[in-house]
């Protein structure tokens, strides 16, 4: 067995950023950006309004000056001509401010009779105009690689970038495989279970920017495992769920321990998870999960969002870890890393880590609890409520 740290840099090895496109920009929420992105005019493009009122002349505004208006400036029609002294433009939120003005006086601060504004008492001190280019210039860059969702995409638009460079997305065929599953919704016979895993990891894939294929349930035999894999062809990485353990039936095992793939490595040293294996099939990257469904899931966070980070231009490393305290005593961890299932909560505004009582690999009904995994390192000693622990958001 080989240590999880030394796994992921296997796997990683395994992929590289995928190939950039162009898509249009109202299709490139959750997208990566694969390219820096350089303004090429000024937003504002020009002095605007803060609010509606009046442009004027700030050595005008004294309480009781009249001053003439001449005319309006509106978002999208400006103002043609100039303010001089002793006059003003009515003006909207957003729109150009004239030349020759300095000052929004808000239409609180001053009354109006025809074509006359007489300046109040007490008034906002405030000019309320934006300057061009106060958002964003000319040459102001959104720097790639960046995960671009609702805010960036109101930036590129507000850019003017109608289509935007990404990179493409990571086609990932899933393959569970097993007797026993039958695909939800399907009657179940008394030796039967739902296929679960593939549906977990397609919606995993899917939230990383990825795009899952599902395959067909694999059987357990040499034959319908190979046909199903052939049918995994154009996919960026194959992934496999189950028979990767040491048991007659496990044929995944038995192929990467033979001479049909290019193993990487085989078994790790961590809980859930030990049965795991990566390496090529075909000349395509394969990365084979364990069966059991946590274990699977969890392998999944672990390797598979790592690898689609790095397709998607987003660099080779683990997921980032966060610190909590720790909210019970524990025991000694064993030889192999764990990634227990626990709850990330606060007291106090300090993040709280807890573990659930029952950490089986095939309680999905705890999994679907978890919002954390907290990582143990392998022989790690006992620990103590209000303990400082790792932790990894999932």
């Amino acid at each position: 067995m080989i240590s999880v740290e030394e796994a992921l840099a296997r796997v990683l090895d395994l992929f590289n950023p995928l190939d950039i496109e162009d898509v249009p920009i109202a299709q490139a929420m959750g997208r990566v950006l694969a390219k820096d992105v350089k303004a090429t005019h000024n937003q504002p493009p020009f002095a605007g309004s803060a609010m509606d009122g009046y442009a004027v002349q700030t050595a005008d505004i004294t309480s009781g000056t009249a001053l003439t208006v001449i005319g309006e400036s509106a978002a999208g029609t400006r103002f043609e001509g100039s303010v001089r002294a002793g006059q003003a433009v009515r003006i909207f939120t957003g729109a150009p401010v004239p030349d020759g003005a300095d000052r929004i006086l808000i239409q609180e601060d001053c009354t109006r009779v025809d074509d006359t504004i007489t300046v109040a008492d007490n008034i906002d001190t405030k000019n309320y105009i934006r300057p061009a280019g106060g958002d964003f210039a000319i040459g102001d860059t959104v720097f790639a690689p960046l995960k671009l969702g609702t805010n960036e995409i109101s930036l590129l638009a507000a850019m003017n970038v109608g289509n935007v460079p990404v990179r493409r997305k990571p086609i990932i065929a899933l393959v569970p495989t097993g007797d026993e599953l039958v695909y939800p919704g399907a009657k179940l016979g008394p030796d039967q279970i739902c296929s679960s895993n593939n549906l977990g990891l397609k919606a995993m894939v899917e939230a990383a920017g990825g795009e899952a294929r599902l395959l067909p349930i694999a059987r357990d035999n040499e034959a319908a495992l190979r046909t199903v894999l052939d049918l995994c062809e154009g996919a960026d990485a194959i992934v496999t769920m189950g028979g990767a353990s040491v048991g007659d039936h496990d044929l995944v095992g038995q192929m990467a321990q033979g001479a049909d793939m290019e193993t990487s490595f085989y078994k790790v040293a961590m809980r859930p998870g030990k049965p795991l294996m990566a390496g090529r099939y075909n000349g395509t990257p394969l990365i084979g999960l364990p069966g059991n469904p946590v274990s699977s899931i969890v392998c999944g966070h672990i390797f598979l969002r790592p690898a689609l980070n790095a397709m998607l231009g987003l660099g080779k490393q683990a997921l980032s870890r966060e610190t909590a305290t720790l909210m019970q005593d524990i025991k000694n961890n064993g030889p192999r890393a764990h990634y227990m299932r626990a709850q990330l909560g606060h007291q106090n505004g300090t993040p709280t880590c807890t573990l659930f009582d029952r950490q089986d690999s095939s309680l999905l009904s705890i999994l679907a609890k978890a919002n954390i995994l907290m990582v143990r390192n392998p022989n790690e000693p006992s620990k103590k409520a209000g303990d400082i622990v790792d932790i990894i958001r999932i």
